[in-house]
């Protein structure tokens, strides 16, 4: 097939099938209710065949006008090659408009990225596993729907972007953890239903401990249960992720292009992503 026979449209909810087929084909654990969540939170195009079918797909997720997060780019196998990846990004430009942009690029996708303006900034760790049989933490409680504001502008605070949408569909699907020093919250975290099991994140923490507290509040409820966790490298949090059951199956390489203006410079933190809980 013809590159020009390849028509870009607008990410819509009758894609979802066809989306879902391409994650299954890179391997990825994405259900129809995952891409659905990763759409709520974001506009994208697919890339149409002459038979209506998706052959590519990019997504691009705003937080606020501070920057924006390009997910689940995906070119079929049998369109590689053929410049439909620089043509889905060209179109995530278009949708980002001036925001900076991040995203977690594969070994494959990095080539490309590095040529639009990419550059690495760390590297992202995939554990995923039974969990083994944990005792709760001290210091750790569920949050409620009146903590939703503070855990919004400690997340902001720490990640740098407004990131108010995702926390809203994280507490749809989903439950928050918390610690509480003198009667406000310092750290969270997020477990929502996510692929073979659940996702633990965002995690927002001020140390290696605070974030292990967190996860393992939510693992200690879920003793023998699938889950997952992303975690940036520089934590040190991989070690023990393993020691609990959840093994290095691998990652990524978190890579940023900056735009005319900068973004909001975040709080040091400890803080593991899924992807920025996406995916």
């Amino acid at each position: 097939m013809q590159q020009g026979e390849i028509e870009l449209r607008a990410f819509g909810p009758d894609h979802i099938e066809g989306a879902v087929a391409l994650s299954r084909q890179e391997n990825w654990p994405h259900r129809p209710q995952d891409w659905r969540m990763a759409l709520q939170l974001s506009s994208g195009a697919v890339a149409l065949d002459d038979r209506g079918q998706v052959t590519g797909t990019i997504l691009v997720t705003p937080y606020g006008m501070d920057c924006a997060m390009i997910n689940m780019v995906i070119v079929d196998r049998a369109m590689r090659g053929k410049g439909l990846g620089r043509r889905l990004m060209e179109k995530g430009f278009a949708l980002a408009e001036d925001r900076p942009l991040r995203l977690v690029a594969t070994t494959d996708g990095m080539p490309l990225y590095e040529k639009l303006g990419f550059v690495p900034s760390g590297t992202i760790l995939q554990h995923q596993g039974q969990v083994a049989e944990l005792g709760a933490p001290d210091g750790v409680e569920a949050a409620g729907i009146d903590d939703l504001l503070e855990i919004k502008a400690l997340d902001r605070d720490a990640y740098g972007a407004d990131r108010e949408a995702l926390i809203d569909a994280l507490s749809e699907r989903g439950q928050f953890a918390v610690i509480r020093r003198n009667g406000a919250i310092e750290a969270y975290a997020a477990i929502r239903p996510f692929g073979r099991g659940e996702v633990v994140g965002p995690v927002i923490a001020g140390s290696a401990d605070e974030a292990k507290a967190l996860i393992g509040f939510f693992a200690a409820s879920r003793g023998g249960a699938f889950l997952r966790v992303d975690t940036d490298s520089r934590t040190g949090l991989a070690g023990w992720l393993a020691e609990i059951g959840l093994a290095h199956v691998g990652g990524g390489v978190t890579m940023d292009r900056p735009s005319n203006r900068s973004a909001r410079q975040a709080r040091p933190k400890v803080y593991a992503l899924a992807n920025q809980a996406l995916g």
